[in-house]
């Protein structure tokens, strides 16, 4: 694995070194050494996979707070997902700014993205499917959210949106 860090103080692209033949590709997605070996996070306590129907689905902007905080590396396993990361650290130079990737099942790329980071995505593929290694157990008293639409942050969708849950559009503006 090859991680490049982000423009956003913490966060990496988690890139797969696939050894390809005429079978097909391997490549390996977690090792607790090389990301120990990188100084990232190697707990993970949690797996969780997100199936979608429709293109367009948003899903986010989500976080726990302390001492729930969770770090998440987040693949696409299945289509195609445009995959949104916000820091909410007030003491961070990349304080309210987001980062997007496109993550699929055909590019492999994951995001490394740390405590205190808002996540997000929307499906750019009828039936996509996203898988999350989380650090830190679910705690539904600890978990908020941020309008995926807040223009505290100005994020740029890249479709409109054609579904949503009612938690996800009812978050408030982010306050300051």
């Amino acid at each position: 694995m090859k991680f490049v860090a982000s423009r956003l103080s913490g966060a990496y692209t988690v890139l797969l070194e696939r050894i390809e033949d005429e079978r097909g590709a391997f490549a390996r997605t977690w090792c607790v050494r090389e990301f120990g070996a990188a100084g990232l996070s190697t707990a993970v306590v949690q797996s969780n996979v997100s199936t979608n129907l429709r293109r367009g689905t948003l899903r986010g902007m989500h976080y726990q707070v302390a001492p729930n905080a969770e770090v998440k590396i987040v693949r696409c396993s299945r289509g195609a997902i445009f995959d949104v990361m916000l820091d909410l650290r007030p003491g961070s130079p990349t304080f309210r700014q987001w980062e997007g990737v496109e993550l699929s099942a055909a590019n492999g790329t994951a995001l490394y993205i740390p405590e205190g980071f808002a996540h997000g995505f929307q499906t750019l593929t009828d039936e996509a499917a996203v898988e999350y290694q989380m650090s830190a157990f679910h705690v539904p008293e600890a978990a908020r959210g941020v309008r995926y639409d807040d223009p505290a942050f100005g994020i740029v969708w890249p479709v409109p949106v054609s579904s949503l849950s009612p938690r996800d559009a009812a978050y408030p503006d982010f306050p300051g």
